[in-house]
């Protein structure tokens, strides 16, 4: 509340105190900017004509900022033209004096709801940009259909949700569908990756911080919990927390509240908590890493993820689902995939999931230059190793096969001196001996390498 005269700002911060708003007021333009970078408003109520900078100069320099609050302004009755040239420069809205209280009120409700709006379209783009919209999962195998089901279950109660499973295989996913299909889904989804941050700057990023509390903290600032008021908090990886950090968030569940770190004031918000982890939470309850009360505040639903190689007839729809996107990202015309490349997929295990499975995808489309992905433009870990000629092809080959492949090249390596070979091999030289005998009655170009080098040896066979 920014206002010259002292007892029109202070008796208007004490009427918005009742009404439960945190006021700071300031007696003028320049004082206000002072208390602006700690204090970090919504909304600025400002008086227009005061000495030295006045309204429209503040409103100017407040809209110049990154993420401004709003500006309301206050001008004298008769003064509207200086209210409209408010509006241009960047105001939200403007009142006339002497002020109506309860429609100073309406105003407030107005542009606080106008700022939450504005939120929630930025939240929503970075949802579309980051691609985690909820039709992304995409499943029609029985682990994921039980899935499925638990999500339409469980997503409008209010219940904390605990996500396990492998790296890759779609927590993320399911954390925003929960979100989307609750009552929290016109709120904020805010998601934070534990491992990502060291313990002070997770502490910091959860609960937000006061300015000075640490070094770098050049203003206060709100921390995930607060920006997900009315909405969701997903954390991922939340079995990486330290255990101060497990203390606090304890806290938090069982009573909702909180205080930003170096300050004292109880916060109170509405937020319901998703958490995900790839760790075994009760095995790490087991050794002392994880507190088993928070275990189980958080497992109060618990959804296992399943690998992708539990539901291999995903695949052929997952593989068109990306193929699809990254043609269209890449500016190019692919069909679909050739009958072995698509065998291929399916046979591989996908250690990294359906990340794994993604990134081949994207790579394999960069790669193909026809209408059709060939199996060569996948990754060569998914592309089986191609054998040296003669060599039996693993599975496929039986262990005689195997047997003669190992007797001939170490023959080969030895010049074709049976007892070397027998040595190397760890069997007698009868046995090499018997064996070429059996190999004589095959066809002659596979023994006459071995004969060439050896004709003693072979005779004496």
């Amino acid at each position: 509340m920014v206002d010259d005269e002292v007892n029109a700002r202070t008796a208007l911060a004490e009427l918005l105190r009742d009404e439960g708003f945190d006021v700071e007021t300031a007696a003028d333009a320049f004082k206000a900017l002072g208390k602006y970078e700690s204090f970090t408003p919504h909304v600025v109520v400002t008086d227009l004509k005061m000495p030295g900078m006045d309204g429209i100069e503040l409103v100017k320099k407040i809209r110049a900022m990154e993420d401004p609050a709003a500006v309301v302004v206050m001008t004298a009755f008769g003064a509207v033209s200086s209210a409209v040239d408010a509006m241009r420069a960047g105001a939200a809205d403007y009142l006339t004096k002497p002020l109506n209280f309860d429609e100073l009120l309406v105003v407030l409700d107005k542009v606080l709801e106008e700022q939450a709006l504005r939120r929630e379209t930025r939240q929503l783009r970075v949802r579309v940009r980051d691609r985690v919209a909820p039709n992304n999962i995409v499943g029609m195998s029985p682990p994921m259909q039980r899935v499925f089901e638990v999500v339409d279950q469980v997503a409008p109660s209010r219940a904390t949700v605990l996500i396990t499973g492998e790296s890759g295989t779609g927590k993320e996913l399911v954390a925003n569908a929960l979100h989307q299909r609750s009552t929290r889904a016109n709120g904020p989804f805010i998601k934070l990756h534990c491992a990502a941050l060291a313990e002070s700057l997770l502490e910091s990023e959860l609960f937000g911080h006061e300015k000075g509390s640490f070094t770098g903290a050049m203003a206060r600032k709100d921390g995930r919990f607060q920006l997900a008021d009315g909405g969701t908090l997903f954390l991922d990886e939340i079995g990486e927390i330290s255990p101060s950090i497990q203390v606090k968030l304890l806290r938090f569940l069982q009573e909702h509240e909180f205080e930003r770190v170096g300050g004292n004031q109880t916060i109170r918000v509405d937020v319901r908590v998703i958490a995900a982890t790839n760790r075994n939470l009760p095995e790490e309850v087991a050794r002392g890493r994880f507190r088993e009360d928070l275990y189980y505040r958080l497992n109060v639903v618990s959804l296992e993820m399943p690998p992708l190689r539990d539901r291999r007839s995903d695949i052929p729809a997952l593989s068109k689902f990306f193929l699809d996107r990254y043609t269209k990202e890449n500016g190019k015309t692919i069909e679909g995939f050739t009958p072995e490349t698509m065998e291929l997929l399916s046979a591989y295990d996908w250690p990294g999931n359906v990340r794994e499975l993604e990134n081949a995808i994207e790579r394999a489309v960069v790669l193909t230059p026809g209408s059709l992905v060939e199996a060569k433009a996948l990754p060569t870990n998914v592309r089986p190793r191609l054998a040296p000629a003669g060599m039996p092809v693993i599975p496929g080959a039986t262990l005689a096969d195997l047997e003669k492949y190992a007797i001939l090249e170490t023959l080969k390596s030895t010049g074709g001196s049976t007892s070397k070979a027998a040595d190397i091999l760890g069997i007698s030289v009868r046995t090499i001996q018997y064996r070429l005998h059996q190999y004589n009655e095959a066809p002659r170009s596979e023994i006459e390498v071995v004969q060439k080098h050896a004709p003693e040896e072979s005779a004496k066979s």
